[in-house]
């Protein structure tokens, strides 16, 4: 009874919405960066290294030094806030502990190794378009996993309060 007249219930169920209004919007950046990848290349070899290499005979010109470090400065905060905070709020689901720190592990991983797959391909070896579209994957999957299980834990959480206040 306490937990109705404390309002507790609803601040956790606006909680609830505000996280799920968050994961909404975070599935349309997860979106808009597959979009953003496939626009300028896709899971091949030869894009890969057209986009970072350049290429002649097409007037595509390499990606600069310095181009790359502003994209790189500015996507390893954002991307690091987007891992932490995804992997913050699986923190509070029910699922085991070794899935979160796997998951948890994975998203980290892949989200570094993929900001610097593009300086491998286009500073040390163009063999590193494979390690590219590797990461890229990969990525997108542990950050498609994340939105899901949260999302998931959050829905399941929303009927069982709404179980509970109905009986």
């Amino acid at each position: 009874m306490r937990y109705f007249v404390s309002g507790e219930q609803q601040r956790k169920l606006l909680l609830n919405a505000l996280v799920l209004m968050f994961l909404a919007y975070v599935a349309l950046l997860w979106i808009s960066n597959g979009m953003m990848y496939f626009h300028r290349m896709d899971l091949t070899f030869d894009s890969v290294v057209t986009y970072y290499c350049g290429n002649e005979e097409q007037f595509v010109p390499a990606k600069s030094y310095e181009g790359m470090l502003e994209v790189l400065h500015f996507h390893l905060f954002a991307m690091g806030m987007l891992a932490v905070t995804l992997t913050h709020l699986m923190l509070m689901t029910e699922f085991s502990v070794r899935l979160k720190i796997w998951l948890s592990s994975l998203t980290f991983f892949s989200a570094i190794a993929e900001e610097l797959a593009g300086w491998l391909v286009r500073f040390v070896h163009p063999q590193f378009a494979y390690f590219k579209i590797g990461t890229f994957l990969l990525l997108e999957i542990s950050l498609f996993a994340l939105i899901v299980t949260v999302t998931w834990s959050l829905l399941r959480a929303r009927m069982q309060m709404q179980r509970k206040s109905e009986g």
